[in-house]
């Protein structure tokens, strides 16, 4: 089963448009919310059915199938699991066509016992991500008659490992923090792109993992605000604006971060494509009805009445809606996790060098924004801005090797990095 395009692009059009209001550093995975909102759609009626519809990017009566159709999807994808979980209270009787839209084997009870609930809910959020998320962010009340939850795990190894460095900026906001530094040299010089946009330059540099789940760091000016970077970054990746690669950048500083020069060599070298950047692992909450005009949940969440018919007879309103998501990259891969929930409530001196080679240089030193993609489909699974890397441990015998191995790879040596 394959990721649709109509589909596809939807669910990049809301993490654009989340991604666009996003302050500071934070993750986000648009694509555990959308078949959550398609499938609310599909059993609302009135002005939470347009509004609902608007924020899927498709028409209510075509959201369920496509929310049905991405799942198979994303559960068919290597490197990613993805689950649905239903839960309602036992006196809630729901539509048989409504409950027939969803995945199979995905409804559960609710009981009279908010500890018993609570527990049976953050255990289905371990056991879909593996621990990574241990809490179902959704408020359970005694008037909760039902929850509607998704959850995502992804991972993915790198084709070609980093290598871990200190790295101390010299400037910007983490200067003179001592990072967990990501080093590699690659010949692949179109891994990184500079792309022209109107929120102004954007540096992209192309992370491949080995199962088809790539991450795409993002490097903008620094006047550029996160969502300005990030929502630029989406529309690259559509293919909205055009963007240089790395072999036909010319010499000098030619974006942010990004640097193009000529290197002198002993023997014979191809052109280098140098990538530094750091480790971060992250984790954000949020909560969907802070931005209920963006998630379509403006009269969904209007208490005073019922708004999905064609969910259940009895009037339901959403009560509370949340995402929990964490994300880390390292030297050897990338994992990202999100459980979002919904919940409906009533109403040195070097040998001379005699050769000349190219190479290109990204560094990313500073606040970047990043996207993990699906090679395949371009589906956008999680974004997110980092402002706080991981320091670089002090362990201070391996930090002793660790500066007998830079010397012995210095640059412009024979050494290859990988």
């Amino acid at each position: 089963m394959r990721v649709t395009r109509a589909t596809a692009e939807a669910v990049n059009g809301l993490t654009a448009r989340w991604a666009g209001v996003v302050e500071g550093g934070t993750v986000l995975s648009a694509v555990g919310v959308w078949p959550l909102l398609a499938f609310l759609a599909d059993g609302a009626a009135g002005d939470a059915r347009a509004e609902l519809a608007d924020a899927v990017g498709l028409s209510a009566d075509r959201a369920a199938p496509a929310a049905r159709e991405l799942l198979g999807a994303l559960g068919a994808m290597r490197g990613l699991d993805a689950a649905l979980g239903l839960w309602t209270k036992r006196t809630l009787e729901l539509r048989a066509e409504w409950e027939e839209e969803l995945p199979a084997e995905t409804h559960g009870v609710l009981t009279d016992d908010l500890d018993t609930d609570r527990g049976a809910l953050d255990a289905w959020a371990r056991k879909q991500t593996g621990g990574l998320v241990d809490r179902v962010p959704v408020a359970l009340e005694e008037d909760t008659e039902l929850v509607l939850a998704s959850a995502l795990a992804l991972r993915t190894e790198w084709l070609r490992p980093f290598e871990e460095w200190p790295l101390t900026p010299e400037h910007g906001p983490w200067r003179h923090r001592t990072l967990l530094g990501l080093r590699r040299q690659s010949v692949l010089l179109d891994r990184v792109a500079l792309a022209d946009t109107p929120e102004g330059p954007v540096t992209e540099l192309k992370v491949l993992g080995t199962n088809g789940i790539d991450v795409h760091l993002l490097l903008g000016e620094e006047r550029m605000t996160p969502a300005g970077v990030l929502r630029a970054g989406v529309d690259v990746l559509l293919g909205r604006y055009p963007s240089v690669p790395g072999t036909r950048l010319p010499f000098g500083e030619v974006g942010p971060g990004l640097r193009v020069r000529r290197r002198r060599c002993e023997t014979p070298q191809p052109p280098r494509l140098d990538v530094t950047t750091v480790a971060y692992d992250m984790t954000a909450h949020h909560d969907l009805l802070d931005r209920h005009r963006l998630f379509g949940l403006t009269a969904a969440s209007d208490s005073t009445r019922g708004h999905f018919p064609g969910i259940s007879g009895f009037p339901l309103a959403i009560g509370s809606a949340g995402q929990s998501v964490t994300a880390r990259f390292g030297a050897l891969g990338f994992r990202a996790a999100a459980v979002t929930a919904f919940g409906a409530v009533p109403g040195g001196a070097m040998p001379e060098r005699r050769h000349v080679t190219t190479t290109v240089e990204a560094v990313f030193d500073r606040p970047f924004g990043f996207l993990a993609v699906h090679r395949t489909s371009r589906l956008v699974l999680a974004a997110g801005w980092v402002t706080d890397p991981l320091p670089f441990p002090e362990y201070e015998e391996e930090y002793e090797d660790h500066e007998d191995h830079e010397e012995e790879y210095a640059p412009g040596t024979d050494a290859t990095h990988t």
